[in-house]
């Protein structure tokens, strides 16, 4: 006995000297691990939406759709955004429902003017709240099953669509296996830092859920432009697994029904959905918490991988700048320039084809804003939820 516990003194002794010795090198190590996991990613899964071409259709099929929007107090943008949606060019049957909930301002009234001259408009005013229900689930739940057709399009009273072939650009991507349609929806430009920065964020979550949906593991989509066949909620109960959480309405809902054969992508430029920036730091920042307080509720597979990216992307520079101040700096510097050329490589070719490439030349700021970005928002993860959806 007396001599197992010496062997194991001499071991964690050894270790110490060990550790003590050659730390430099671990740093190195350390950072050769990180730099090669994030590699990893840039060209595994991102690579596969920088080189994306949809495959052309030997037959096309129009389908009747139903739109879907959800509004409250939000008179403004649906002047200004709905006419973007009732003006579409699509010659099959099709509906757009807007689904007022408990508004207080003169949405009412502007939706009965628009409804005088767009007849496929039609309005469902909900006037009491649901019980136990936070967030937008329950108006959007009744829009979904108040639709006439199997085809459902979602997005917001606060987006616009990019062309008035939008919804002929969506439907198209559904055959008889989808069932769910990712769309991406950027802002609106704006000269900003702020406006270049949730653009970046948008676009960095879009390469993210757009790629893992190429490779056969979609865990996610954004409410301003997804896709989803009416059959599918009602198979899945709706919100009912997540009704207790008040977001989520889109990426818990896509993260439970999707799955490698039911899922597409649609990167068409005429498919997108634009909407207006945060107009200030702390609305931008609350957003974005409200958005991350519900991915904690990922699939574990999902939570598994999005988090060893963050992870190493966040540990990246402080590894990067260990090796060059304990290690050997000249080495450091090839790597990260080797790394980095081929990420500006894919990234690039992916903000091209999702139309944001005046973005390009801040790459090396955005690359760096990251390790920040994740300080800001790692609170997110483990506060609790706002109730309201607005």
């Amino acid at each position: 006995m007396v001599t197992i516990i010496a062997v194991k003194h001499i071991f964690a002794a050894m270790n110490k000297l060990f550790f003590l010795d050659h730390w430099q090198t671990l740093v190195f190590i350390f950072f050769c691990a990180v730099s090669f996991i994030q590699l990893f990613y840039i060209l595994f899964f991102f690579g596969r939406l920088a080189l994306y071409k949809p495959k052309s259709k030997l037959v096309s099929q129009t389908h009747p759709v139903s739109v879907v929007i959800c509004a409250r107090d939000e008179a403004a943008n649906i002047a200004k955004n709905l006419p973007g949606v009732l003006i579409q060019d699509y010659k099959t049957t099709h509906e757009v429902i807007v689904v007022n909930d408990n508004s207080f301002d003169d949405s009412k009234y502007v939706l009965e003017e628009l409804q005088r001259s767009y007849k496929q408009l039609n309005i469902i005013e909900l006037t009491q709240e649901a019980k136990m229900i936070p967030g937008k689930k329950f108006p959007l739940a009744v829009g979904v099953k108040s639709a006439k057709h199997e085809i459902v399009l979602l997005t917001d009273a606060d987006c616009v669509p990019a062309s008035e072939h939008w919804i002929q650009s969506m439907q198209s991507t559904f055959n008889d296996q989808t069932e769910i349609v990712l769309g991406y929806s950027p802002y609106h430009k704006q000269k900003s830092l702020l406006n270049k920065l949730i653009r970046w964020e948008t676009f960095h979550t879009a390469i993210q859920y757009l790629s893992y949906a190429l490779w056969g593991m979609p865990y996610m989509g954004v409410g301003r432009n997804l896709s989803y066949k009416k059959a599918l909620f009602y198979k899945h109960k709706g919100f009912s697994a997540h009704n207790n959480i008040p977001g989520g309405d889109d990426d818990l809902f896509v993260n439970m029904a999707a799955n490698k054969k039911n899922t597409k992508i649609n990167i068409d430029k005429d498919s997108f959905t634009f909407s207006k920036p945060a107009s200030s730091w702390k609305q931008w920042v609350r957003q974005k918490q409200r958005h991350y307080s519900t991915s904690k509720y990922y699939k574990g597979g999902h939570k598994l991988l999005l988090g060893l990216y963050a992870a190493t992307q966040f540990l990246f520079y402080p590894a990067l700048i260990a090796t060059c101040l304990f290690y050997n700096w000249q080495i450091a510097l090839i790597i990260y320039g080797g790394k980095f050329l081929l990420q500006s490589l894919v990234i690039g070719k992916s903000l091209i084809k999702l139309n944001e490439k005046d973005l390009l030349p801040y790459l090396l700021f955005f690359d760096i804003w990251m390790f920040f970005y994740y300080l800001i928002f790692s609170t997110s993860l483990i506060k609790k939820p706002s109730t309201s959806w607005k």
